[in-house]
C-alpha cells in the first residue's frame, strides 16, 4: 500500500523521534509529510509505534492511502531526488 504521512508535533523532541520512526520506512519529502510504501504488517507497526509516541491532545498525525492508479498520477516538481529502491539479483 501507497500511503502518504503527514504530521503536526509541536515539541521538538518528540517530532524529531516521529521523524527518525518515518525515516525508516519511507521516503522524507516536506518537512512534516512522507511517502511510504508499506506491507499491511509494516503499516501496522508503524501506526503502533506512532500511536505509543504522540500526545493525542497536542499531535496529529494523518495517513493518506493511494491507490496504484492514484500513485502514478503523483506529479513532482524540484525537491529531494527519489530514492531507486529498485533491487537487482544477479
Amino acid at each position: 500500500m501507497y500511503v502518504v504521512v503527514s504530521y503536526d508535533i509541536p515539541e521538538d523532541k518528540r517530532r524529531t523521534k516521529i521523524h527518525k520512526i518515518l525515516k525508516s520506512y519511507g521516503q522524507w519529502m516536506q518537512y512534516s509529510i512522507f511517502e511510504c510504501d508499506l506491507t499491511e504488517t509494516q503499516y501496522a507497526k508503524l501506526r503502533s509505534r506512532l500511536s505509543n509516541l504522540i500526545k493525542p491532545e497536542q499531535d496529529s498525525i494523518r495517513f493518506y492511502f493511494l491507490c496504484a492508479c492514484c500513485k502514478g498520477k503523483v506529479e513532482r516538481i524540484g525537491g529531494e531526488a527519489l530514492r531507486d529502491e529498485t533491487i537487482f539479483f544477479a
